[in-house]
């Protein structure tokens, strides 16, 4: 079995303060490079993080069964920040009919003919599902605001109605956790020269993102705002040092067991009259 991290401590200098201390929050204090949960050793953490993936999974038939609570999972970062490497590293275990992924691309014509969170309304988990967001509806206070497009009134308007969307949620069942994957400058030119160096993965590659990385900084403080300004007591951020791609999943694969197994979850009980039954 893993070692279970306990919780509270670890977390503490990893998540956002909420209420008064939220504006004292600086991205900049998180390590990109750090590894807290390390044992030190890379070959365990990666056998923590196998061994944690089957504990998943089986907390995932329990969620099923009990129905009490459906999860969200968000993954939000820059470009080559992990988001995919997450999704197959920490549910690499579970079944696919338990666990669903959304990737999150610019908005349709239709889409953005209604209100910012329409569309991400409709990909909930239901009640005994798992969701996992690959980019989510915190894209529409990265890019607008960094850009230009909508006001910084604007922006505080969609913040209030992020944080009233996800206290419906954990009010009706949904469990949501969000994982901002921290990376530093130095380690994104390095995977994104690593893809532009390796043919099998030039689709991963967009003009684009030398275009994105040129607003490093000004995405970082609107990573920063948006993090002061939308970790909540029922929707906690949880910044997560990158650098290392199993720290990140060691990290998060623990932190999502010890959520589930914090929702003392069961098995219905059986109809009495199976008690002796015998197939013939």
């Amino acid at each position: 079995m893993a070692k279970k991290s306990s919780r509270a401590p670890a977390l503490a200098h990893w998540q956002p303060p909420t209420g008064k201390g939220a504006g004292t929050f600086l991205l900049s204090s998180i390590d990109p490079a750090a590894k807290p949960w390390s044992c030190g050793d890379k070959e365990a953490d990666r056998a923590a993080v196998a061994t944690l993936a089957l504990e998943i999974d089986s907390l995932q038939n329990m969620l099923y069964a009990d129905r009490r609570f459906g999860l969200l999972v968000v993954l939000q970062g820059t470009d080559t920040a992990g988001k995919d490497g997450t999704v197959r590293g920490v549910f690499a275990a579970t079944s696919p009919l338990g666990v669903h992924t959304v990737g999150w691309k610019a908005p349709t014509e239709e889409e953005k003919a209604h209100d910012s969170l329409w569309r991400i309304h409709q990909a909930m988990p239901a009640r005994g599902e798992i969701t996992v967001f690959n980019r989510s509806h915190y894209e529409d206070v990265l890019v607008p605001p960094v850009n230009g497009w909508i006001t910084p009134q604007q922006t505080a308007q969609r913040y209030a109605h992020i944080n009233d969307f996800e206290r419906m949620l954990s009010e009706t069942g949904t469990i949501v956790l969000k994982f901002m994957l921290h990376i530093s400058s130095q380690e994104q030119r390095l995977r994104l020269q690593e893809r532009l160096d390796d043919p099998a993965k030039h689709w991963k590659f967009s003009m684009g993102d030398i275009e994105v990385r040129k607003q490093w900084k000004d995405y970082q403080k609107a990573y920063q705002a948006l993090l002061r300004a939308t970790s909540t007591p029922w929707a906690p951020w949880t910044v997560v040092p990158a650098d290392s791609k199993t720290h990140r999943n060691l990290m998060i694969a623990t932190i999502v067991r010890d959520t589930l197994q914090g929702l003392k979850l069961r098995y219905p009980s059986g109809d009495p009259a199976l008690a002796g039954l015998q197939v013939k």
